[in-house]
């Protein structure tokens, strides 16, 4: 019979034999896991499970792969580098020699507690359990070991390290609109201007848009070359006559390069990086009198919840325009709602027809 726990003085404890697919691969356990609580019982059953199936499949070379030797077959992407570095600098030589085989979901959970203690839960998902997941699930792909799965951080646990830090986290992203678009470009240079524009009615991404060059530009057939970004194709996107107009009005200009020295080739927009624009989009809120809002909620969000809230555009409509795959994630993401809280309590009040109580004449 597969693993189970029961309880055995003040400990709980497990019997049984580990399974993989109906068969025993093990011989039969009776023994104390060391844990006075059943949930910890439980994640004993899971972590030994996972042990001894990474033994089974793969033998000895599933016990002897390290973390190190993981990294080093692993080709990470410039962000999960950094991240990777900042982990392995945080925990020294120990972590690089650990066998990848005693890494546990729990594990790289409380990882994050350990390496990120005043972060929020996504952060520490994203900057520590996910780069590490990424090595380990890289070398199951290359046969050396089984992969990991990681159950995320709950909704309590989210919500306990927001107490704990004092800073809520998941803070709706206010999405610009019409009139702060108006208001935005009334202060704002010419590139500005045309380039929150453009995010605005194309739902770019700042990378994408940053990166236009003069050869991307096709202003006969009113279209624009966008680059691959998050899973989606490079593709050619439809612009509106005025968005032409505009851009057929901007001579490109060729950022300076800090790093090298050097002027970088010519941009639509004028910017070398997606964080160029920042700073200088801050002064423009500043002088215009409206709140800050970054690039992502200006145009993605933006166009999505004009499109589908103000416009009332179908969802199948609204996420091929904005080159999204999924249609019901979008509206739990990006429709953000416009109306008042308060408003709607109004309406409620006062939209009520009181009943007349007053006798009618017979």
């Amino acid at each position: 019979m597969p693993l189970e726990v029961y309880p055995r003085g003040s400990k709980w404890w497990v019997k049984g034999r580990v399974e993989y697919e109906g068969l025993p691969i093990t011989g039969y356990y009776r023994r104390s896991t060391g844990s006075s609580s059943k949930q910890g019982a439980v994640e004993w059953i899971q972590i030994e499970t996972d042990r001894q199936r990474r033994r089974h499949l793969l033998g000895e070379e599933a016990e002897q792969l390290t973390m190190g030797a993981a990294i080093q077959i692993y080709n990470a992407k410039p962000t999960e580098l950094k991240a990777l570095i900042r982990v392995v600098k945080a925990l020294s030589d120990e972590f690089c020699r650990q066998p990848v085989a005693s890494i546990t979901g729990k594990y790289l959970r409380d990882l994050g507690y350990t390496l990120k203690p005043n972060v929020a839960t996504d952060t520490m998902w994203r900057e520590v359990v996910t780069p590490i997941r990424a090595v380990i699930n890289n070398a199951h792909d290359l046969g050396k070991c089984p992969p990991i799965r990681v159950k995320r951080y709950s909704e309590k646990e989210r919500i306990d390290q927001d107490i704990l830090r004092g800073k809520q986290s998941r803070m709706e992203r206010k999405p610009a609109d019409r009139q702060w678009i108006e208001k935005f470009c009334e202060h704002a240079d010419i590139y500005n201007a045309a380039l929150v524009r453009f995010m605005f009615e194309t739902a770019a991404r700042i990378d994408q848009a940053i990166s236009l060059t003069p050869n991307d530009l096709d202003l006969v057939s009113r279209k624009v070359f966008l680059k691959a970004a998050k899973g989606h194709q490079a593709q050619w996107v439809a612009i509106s006559q005025g968005m032409m107009v505009e851009l057929a009005n901007l001579p490109p200009k060729r950022p300076h390069n800090r790093k090298l020295g050097c002027k970088m080739e010519p941009r639509v927009f004028g910017y070398g990086s997606s964080t160029g624009y920042n700073s200088r989009w801050k002064t423009i809120c500043r002088a215009a009198g409206i709140p800050y809002i970054s690039a992502h909620p200006a145009g993605r969000h933006g166009f999505y919840t004009e499109l589908r809230v103000n416009q009332g555009a179908d969802p199948v409509t609204a996420a091929a325009a904005g080159r999204w795959k999924s249609v019901s994630l979008q509206d739990q993401i990006y429709a953000h709602v416009k109306a008042d809280e308060a408003e709607i309590r109004e309406q409620i009040r006062t939209g009520h027809v009181q009943r007349n109580t007053t006798n009618s004449p017979k």
